[in-house]
């Protein structure tokens, strides 16, 4: 039988030249394609890169384009008209195995998609007010005050509390839960289900389940039917609303949570409806001491509309169609809040008379509210004004801002001109 004799040697060299000839015929046919024209696809893509990207990262988009090594796509934002009209942008996909390419991409990518949502957000920020306050519980009818004191909440960069005080079956909780949707860090929970303990933290063994408060920390905390909290649980609520943080003491665990916190609450009134148009009356039946609710800078007392409310009410029902909301156009109000975050808002000395005279009118007119004015007062008013300015994307209060805070204020303060 013949033998076979393998030529190791022979099959080396073979391997090194088909190696040299492959990455010849690669650099050949690179320096070949980076003379060729781009198609009149491709131009239309780079074009579009060149108002996102920086001179020498679009060379290098070239340059990797004419080698094959990357190629183009598009996306869309996809949202609804309801936020801005939706449009394409430019992305660049990876078209080769290579780590330093990969970065470049990706890096890419990230900074058109930034810079796309940045303009986006300053495209929606022109009537950001009214497009995100349809957010909110859209299918009531009424409370539009109410549900712009909501929409400032969410653009609050300090301590802001709202109690949401009426009558059963008016929206109170529609509108909770719209807050709790929209805002990127949220708690909700139920009075009647919040005990101390699921306010603040449980410990088991080792573990720690922190409750409501923490939960929310840098965020809001949505509270339905707050009345139903029991006297003896308050004093973790009373901690995260001026203080901003909880507090666990039992045997040898001692443990503090931050909570820094956004209240919004419901209650119903004591006797589940209110009844009466006096102040005086009215105030009999709010289901708190002043301890409690002296903490909220505002508080909006909502009663059953009556027969005319009523019927225009079913009116607006009867003609609007079915609200549907998309999880895109959610998901970009919680960007543009997280966007707008970071902008520190001055308010000028300017408008610090005019406060002075607000504040002014109002303590002269105390005796028409539930609610007593103070120092609260004030800084709810301030932090508003502000949270205004920052839901526009100004870095500075106008008189525009304490225009709206003032009638804001002015509809959760006078009850008798509702009637």
């Amino acid at each position: 039988m013949d033998k076979c004799y393998i030529n190791v040697s022979k099959i080396k060299k073979f391997i090194f030249l088909g190696t040299i000839t492959f990455i010849v015929k690669r650099k050949f046919s690179d320096i070949f394609r980076f003379f060729m024209p781009f198609s009149s696809y491709k131009k239309a893509y780079i074009k579009e890169l060149s108002e996102f990207i920086e001179k020498d990262d679009l060379k290098k988009v070239k340059y990797l384009s004419k080698t094959g090594r990357i190629g183009f796509s598009s996306l869309r934002l996809g949202v609804t008209e309801k936020i801005i009209p939706d449009f394409d942008y430019p992305q660049i996909n990876l078209a080769c195995i290579d780590n330093d390419v990969r970065k470049f991409v990706e890096k890419i990518n990230s900074d058109i998609t930034y810079k796309v949502k940045k303009n986006s957000f300053r495209e929606f920020s022109k009537d950001a007010a009214n497009k995100i306050k349809k957010f909110i519980a859209p299918n009531i009818i009424g409370l539009e005050t109410i549900k712009e004191a909501a929409v400032l909440q969410l653009f609050a960069s300090d301590r802001i509390h709202m109690l949401l005080l009426g009558d059963p079956q008016t929206g109170k909780t529609d509108i909770l839960r719209a807050v709790a949707d929209i805002y990127p860090i949220t708690s909700f929970g139920l009075g009647s289900g919040a005990s101390g303990v699921g306010l603040s933290v449980t410990v088991k063994g080792n573990e720690i389940v922190k409750g409501l408060l923490p939960l929310a920390d840098r965020g809001i905390c949505c509270i339905d039917e707050l009345n139903l909290l029991k006297q003896s649980d308050r004093a973790s609520l009373y901690s995260a609303m001026e203080k901003g943080f909880v507090t666990y003491d039992k045997g040898s665990k001692h443990i503090t949570l931050q909570a820094n916190i956004r209240l919004l609450a419901t209650a119903n009134p004591k006797f589940d409806k209110f009844v009466g148009r006096s102040i005086d009356i009215l105030k009999e039946q709010i289901p708190f001491d002043e301890a409690l609710l002296s903490r909220f800078h505002l508080v909006f007392l909502i009663k059953q509309p009556d027969l005319k409310n009523l019927l225009e009410i079913t009116k607006k029902i009867a003609a609007q169609d079915n609200i549907i909301l998309v999880n895109e156009d959610i998901n970009f109000i919680k960007d543009y809040i997280n966007f707008t975050e970071d902008i520190k808002v001055d308010f000028p000395r300017e408008f610090d008379k005019e406060i002075v005279n607000f504040i002014e009118h109002l303590k002269v007119n105390e005796k028409n509210f539930i609610v007593r004015i103070g120092p609260r007062t004030v800084i709810g008013f301030i932090r508003l004004c502000k949270a205004n300015a920052r839901l526009n994307m100004r870095d500075e209060v106008l008189k525009e801002d304490l225009k709206k805070v003032k009638k804001i204020f002015e509809e959760a303060l006078f009850i008798r001109k509702k009637d």
